[in-house]
């Protein structure tokens, strides 16, 4: 841990009491000239404090921005998410990992970005992501997986979104089948896992990741206000973005490992206890048809499986699912 970043964690800790400048001069093992550079260093970072003689500093505001030092004290992970690269805007955070990747960048790296112009969610459909509202991020992962179990990477990103998001902020988030989590029905967060394969053998995935965090209704267009939400809106409560993705990146790196030493057994179970979808009259539409029935769960690959009315069992890999409220 740096000077700069030791001298926030104290900071953070005081939960807006004055810490002094002899304390903190001590405790980092560095002149009081020293603490002033530093604080002036978070200064430029976008931290606000106040210093009162005889009382020392205080933390005032952080930054509204996603922040690297903030983000990397909350953490509670190994890998991931310990290199994270911020960036103000970019068109897609997944092909900026997507060049990571192929530069032969480590498991776990992540970039976010405050804002992209060209976000992408599943079949090709731009996702929504002006600047300050949301997460929106990509995670590198190098799994030792064949290629047809890579859904059930997809269906993990979801279950560590959901437990995340409802552990962090009290939102009721749910899992619609296969990726998108709701509140009341309306999307709060889309999911996009992407693999590059070599020999059958997964070379790499990348899991975008997009959170409408702190949207109000009137940030969104109007082709969206009736579909979508977001977690203050449904709270009630402006969220800490830098917290809420530590705790997303924790959990998925928890669930990453565990999946990796259990199997998909276990994620299977907290997925379908996190779900909207089973027990559901649902319309599933892909490149082969329409397919009616209830969502009855996952089958032991990842697949939905809808029994139609005639009592076949069908096994889903890939679609749109829909039903009516």
């Amino acid at each position: 841990m740096t000077k700069h970043e030791d001298l926030l964690h104290m900071l953070l800790h005081a939960e807006g009491q004055f810490v002094s400048g002899e304390e903190i001069s001590r405790h980092l093992s560095i002149s009081r000239t020293a603490v002033w550079k530093h604080v002036n260093k978070l200064r430029d970072m976008g931290y606000e404090f106040e210093a009162v003689s005889r009382k020392g500093y205080r933390l005032i505001t952080k930054p509204e921005s996603i922040d690297g030092t903030a983000l990397q004290l909350a953490l509670k992970s190994k890998t991931f998410g310990r290199k994270a690269i911020m960036l103000t805007s970019t068109s897609s955070t997944q092909a900026d990992v997507l060049k990571l990747a192929e530069e032969g960048e480590g498991e776990g790296t992540v970039v976010f970005a405050e804002e992209q112009t060209g976000g992408r969610g599943r079949f090709g459909r731009k996702w929504f992501s002006p600047p300050g509202k949301g997460i929106w991020m990509s995670v590198l992962l190098r799994p030792e997986l064949p290629l047809q179990h890579t859904p059930q990477l997809t269906l993990l990103t979801g279950v560590a979104v959901c437990r995340a998001i409802r552990a962090y902020t009290g939102a009721e988030a749910g899992i619609k089948w296969p990726n998108d989590l709701l509140i009341d029905g309306r999307k709060i967060c889309g999911i996009l896992l992407e693999s590059a394969v070599e020999d059958h053998e997964v070379r790499y995935c990348i899991a975008g990741i997009g959170v409408d965090v702190n949207f109000d209704l009137q940030d969104y267009p109007e082709d969206l206000k009736q579909i979508a939400t977001s977690i203050q809106i449904e709270t009630g409560q402006t969220v800490d973005r830098t917290g809420l993705a530590a705790a997303i990146l924790t959990e998925m790196e928890h669930l990453y490992f565990l999946y990796q030493k259990e199997g998909f057994g276990v994620i299977s179970s907290l997925w379908e206890a996190l779900s909207v979808s089973p027990n559901r009259q649902v319309t599933v539409t892909n490149p082969h048809g329409v397919i009616e029935g209830i969502a009855v769960g996952l089958d032991s690959s990842g697949a939905l499986v809808v029994e139609t009315q005639d009592g076949e069992r069908k096994l889903v890999i890939s679609g749109e699912v829909s039903w009516k409220s």
